[in-house]
């Protein structure tokens, strides 16, 4: 599904150029849960902004679903992110002109689909905010505008979810039901997630962490078992 190629960017400073990310080469599969993780300054937001097409690269490619970014110019870019990627962003991006419905409505609108209104206020129930519709994002709380984020991410059937630190501005007990809420609705809608995350009990509930260090992958592991999993693995023996 995604498939980075010796993707390097740099950029000019009063010192001199400073190259952020080196040659990276990734590949990941459909329905992969991937984690992104290393100390500030790994590179690991812009690997992130460079597959989802957000920024442009010094040298390399990215393929989305088979599709260069590197052949496209930005147009090109966000259609292409309009018809495959949904992003759950830390501060949310919730458009605040927009009540939580029309929020999600967006995007799904913005496919030329009919069914928006009864798609968006289906998945702002599955996220638990039905009563909450009509309320504009700073009539929300910031785990209530996170539900309306992730909503919005899976409201056009996104074949790839990127997440930028999605809990990075909640508390610990919000923050732990924004996760289960991610989890639960990528399984059910089979959705290939890579997660950016300072979080490790977040990184551990992916199948994958790849962890950077100074621009590099340092290494790319299949995650731990969690508790969680050790009960159920446990249970089933």
């Amino acid at each position: 599904m995604i498939e980075i190629r010796k993707l390097t960017k740099s950029v000019p400073t009063s010192e001199g150029t400073l190259t952020i990310l080196n040659a990276v080469s990734l590949a990941i599969a459909e329905s992969e849960t991937v984690a992104i993780v290393g100390a500030s300054g790994s590179g690991k937001s812009t690997l992130l902004g460079l597959m989802a097409g957000l920024d442009a690269a010094t040298s390399g490619d990215v393929l989305l679903g088979g599709h260069s970014l590197a052949a496209m110019d930005e147009e090109q870019r966000a259609v292409l992110r309009g018809q495959i990627v949904g992003f759950v962003f830390q501060s949310f991006q919730l458009l605040p002109s927009l009540t939580a419905l029309e929020n999600v409505m967006l995007p799904i609108e913005l496919k030329g689909d009919d069914q928006a209104r009864e798609k968006a206020l289906s998945l702002l129930e599955r996220v638990g905010l039905g009563e909450r519709v009509t309320h504009y994002p700073n009539q929300l709380s910031g785990g209530e505008q996170q539900r309306v984020a992730i909503a919005r991410a899976f409201a056009t059937e996104a074949k790839i979810l990127f997440a930028d630190e999605p809990t990075g501005n909640l508390d610990t007990a919000t923050g732990s039901k924004i996760i289960e809420l991610i989890f639960d609705l990528n399984k059910e809608f089979a959705t290939t997630l890579v997660l950016v995350t300072h979080d490790e009990r977040l990184a551990q509930r992916c199948g994958r962490i790849v962890r950077l260090i100074a621009g590099e992958i340092e290494s790319d592991t299949g995650a731990k078992l969690t508790s969680r999993d050790d009960a159920v693995e446990n249970a089933s023996v």
